[in-house]
């Protein structure tokens, strides 16, 4: 597959449609805050692996195969959510709470778990639900900012990035404990942080569903059966989505498998508290939260392709960084570097799908990027755990990069055309 003429990168046209113009900004900021608890929840269990894993005594294998189960689940839970999200609008705030709900039932799994399987189940658990957020968030904004996807899509990872940041430093500080002058804490352990967990993300799922008991833009029609599957066959058979997908793939490959084993090298090999290693992981996405809007607004001027390219690229290179800068304050400005692209670059690759699908299936269409990419990428974290036996971090850095060579490649191949 080969970029051809139907890949454009002209810019897009920024004037706001009517579903814009009559559109204030609470939605937006709204399920941005909403994603920024998801991900908070979401990033918890990252930094409470280390301490698990002391624990219950997990070999890498282990840890990357949970990891890889969640993965799985997550992709598989998008196809319902896609579904409901485009045939139920006006249930948005039920389905969100569903998400929301059973992460908090996951992470009341994790503070009782005593052995693997049940802490695989609550780790399946949390992936669901965090991935029953997608579709109708996501579905939610396209519609209803379809000229400036890109700065829709960037606005709600933003609430990510900001939730990703903040989780590592405070999971890690309720871990470790501090001590100030003669004012001295020990931390909490494990099993009584994941409880507390519970309490943002049922917080959250009570005010999304009292909050947007009418969402603004969701009371259109949906679309009738026979229309629906025809266009769900378009979309399963769109080469440019099936592509995109394969990229979101990639994307999330290296994102999981680097993190995953960095917290590890952290904690088992330079020996640092929970604390610093939660501020090390924080500062991938803490840059990001400049620069995942800048890049969204980018795109929606110049086109997706461009900046989805440029940072498959960067990605690659910064990465390759970690094979001789191996600690202190190198490590850290490295990890901020990291955080310009990393994740910023996923709702690019979002807004770019949803170009290329009809509207009325834009449910339907993230769910398809976020479940193919979970069921191609779902290996990767167990791939890297048996790198990780047999040749440490580094193996894991050679292998990212690997992957990220191969998504740049892709990105070059993969023709994109501007939203209608």
């Amino acid at each position: 597959m080969t970029a051809t003429s139907d890949a454009t990168t002209e810019p897009q046209d920024v004037a706001l449609d009517e579903p814009e113009k009559q559109s204030g900004s609470g939605l937006l900021f709204g399920l941005s805050a909403g994603h920024g608890v998801k991900h908070f929840a979401q990033g918890s269990f990252l930094i409470l692996m280390p301490d698990i894993r002391a624990a219950l005594s997990l070999s890498d294998i282990a840890v990357g195969g949970m990891f890889t189960a969640q993965q799985i689940a997550s992709g598989f839970a998008n196809i319902p959510a896609g579904f409901m999200t485009d045939f139920f609008r006006r249930q948005l705030p039920i389905i969100l709470f569903s998400a929301m709900s059973l992460v908090g039932l996951g992470y009341l799994l994790v503070g009782f778990a005593d052995w693997y399987w049940l802490l695989l189940i609550a780790a399946v658990i949390i992936g669901v639900g965090t991935s029953m957020w997608h579709a109708p968030a996501f579905g939610a904004l396209a519609a209803r900012y379809p000229k400036r996807r890109g700065f829709a899509m960037a606005a709600h990872l933003t609430g990510a990035q900001i939730g990703n940041t903040t989780a590592p430093v405070i999971v890690g500080v309720a871990l470790a404990g501090f001590t100030i002058g003669a004012l001295n804490w020990d931390g909490l352990e494990w099993r009584t942080v994941s409880i507390l967990l519970i309490i943002p993300t049922m917080a959250t799922a009570f005010a999304v569903l009292f909050l947007f008991r009418n969402p603004p833009g969701t009371d259109s029609a949906p679309p009738d059966l026979k229309s629906y599957f025809a266009a769900s066959q378009k979309l399963v058979t769109n080469y440019r989505v099936l592509s995109l997908v394969g990229l979101q793939a990639i994307r999330g490959a290296v994102h999981q498998s680097f993190q995953i084993f960095l917290v590890l090298y952290l904690s088992e090999e330079l020996d640092y508290d929970a604390w610093l290693v939660g501020l090390h992981i924080s500062l991938i996405t803490l840059a990001g939260i400049g620069s995942t809007p800048l890049m969204g607004i980018l795109s929606d001027r110049i086109g997706r392709k461009p900046v989805i390219v440029g940072a498959m690229a960067v990605t690659g290179i910064l990465l390759a960084q970690f094979l001789w800068i191996e600690y202190g304050y190198p490590l850290a400005i490295a990890l901020m570097f990291l955080g310009l692209v990393l994740f910023a670059v996923m709702p690019i690759i979002a807004a770019a799908a949803m170009d290329q699908t009809e509207k009325g299936s834009e449910g339907s269409s993230i769910a398809l990027m976020f479940a193919g990419g979970a069921a191609i990428g779902s290996t990767a974290p167990i791939a890297a755990g048996a790198i990780n036996s047999e040749w440490g971090f580094q193996g894991v850095v050679w292998f990212c990069v690997a992957i990220a060579a191969t998504g740049t490649v892709l990105s070059l191949m993969v023709p994109m055309r501007s939203s209608a």
